[in-house]
């Protein structure tokens, strides 16, 4: 399982990207950010520095 970001909570702030150690997280055309499942390790440093809580573990 991998972490994933819920498009119509993200805020496009940026916090997350950077702070992935994977370079898992990256910005779409829409605007907001998603996370690469191929590339996450599930570290959670990511769910850590996003202020509005919208990054969550896959089931």
């Amino acid at each position: 399982m991998a972490y994933f970001i819920e498009p119509e909570d993200c805020i496009a702030c940026g916090a997350c990207e950077p702070e992935c150690p994977e370079g898992a997280i990256h910005e779409t055309d829409d605007g907001i950010y998603a996370i690469d499942p191929d590339k996450c390790t599930e570290d959670a440093i990511c769910v850590d520095v996003c202020p509005v809580d919208c990054i969550h573990l896959a089931e």
